[in-house]
């Protein structure tokens, strides 16, 4: 775990919340492919306590392929963190190297392969809730930098002052684009920029560190955390990110995650319907 200015969070199990260092991911073979070079660690998964999501951190040797067990009951959203290859979900193939992003819906197969130096992805997945449709025409692939829709201002539960900097967040896949219960958001800190405390009633959330170095709040605090580190909270459990560092030398921080399922409260605070497409 990283220190804080502000504190520290214990270790296993989650809890209602926790904050796991990429220096504490327990990577093994995968299930079933012992002879692998491919390696995977779950940080967190309801048998280690959280309620709807799982996500794994897989690490694909080059050449080898992962697809998540019984994919076809589950949504699956995946990020890329290093290197480059190849998604595939259903009949459709896309080129990805870091900072893509791949969507499988339910009843969609998801498969990624690495080239090269091997490919480091984040994935997250959920069985699809009771009352939960599919979009008609979900997108399968986008990119965390698309600005196409965003969130700005965001007042959060109203720990910011009014003039503070608020960071921006980038809605990757949501339900205007036919995501029905996983939804990838992208919060860009720029130095100085906050995306506010907030909580959701109904949704774990668990999000990554993406680029830079900055700050994770969770329950009362604020956590330094590096780029790789995940954020846990339970439904209720109050959470947001910062970017404190700022002068010539400050650079972006940047996040990715997102509730499950969906909150429409975000939708509603971009003045966006949270309909599925």
């Amino acid at each position: 775990m990283h220190a804080s200015t502000s504190g520290t969070l214990t270790a296993t199990p989650l809890g209602d919340a926790r904050i796991i260092s990429s220096d504490d991911f327990d990577f093994g073979p995968l299930p079933g492919r012992p002879e692998g070079r491919t390696t995977l660690a779950t940080p967190v998964s309801p048998a280690a306590g959280a309620t709807h999501v799982t996500l794994h951190v897989v690490r694909i040797a080059a050449g080898e392929s992962f697809s998540p067990e019984a994919s076809l009951e589950e949504e699956n959203t995946a990020v890329v963190f290093s290197g480059v290859g190849t998604a595939t979900v259903g009949s459709r193939t896309h080129r990805v190297g870091r900072g893509d992003a791949v969507y499988a819906p339910t009843g969609r197969s998801l498969s990624l392969t690495a080239d090269g130096a091997g490919l480091t992805v984040y994935v997250w997945r959920t069985p699809l809730a009771a009352g939960r449709r599919t979009g008609t025409d979900p997108e399968p692939f986008s990119s965390l930098w698309d600005e196409t829709t965003q969130l700005r201002g965001f007042g959060g539960t109203g720990q910011m002052a009014p003039d503070a900097d608020r960071a921006t967040m980038n809605f990757v896949f949501w339900p205007g684009n036919g995501s029905s219960q996983l939804c990838l958001h992208c919060g860009i800190q720029q130095p100085g920029q906050t995306f506010n405390v907030h909580l959701h009633p109904d949704s774990d959330e668990a999000f990554i560190a993406f680029e830079g170095i900055g700050q994770m709040y969770l329950r009362d605090r604020w956590i330094d955390v590096s780029a790789g580190d995940v954020l846990y909270a339970a439904p209720g459990v109050l959470h947001g990110a910062r970017n404190p560092h700022t002068g010539p030398d400050a650079r972006r921080f940047v996040t990715c995650g997102g509730p499950s399922p969906y909150d429409p409260a975000l939708y509603s605070a971009a003045g966006l319907s949270s309909d599925v497409r």
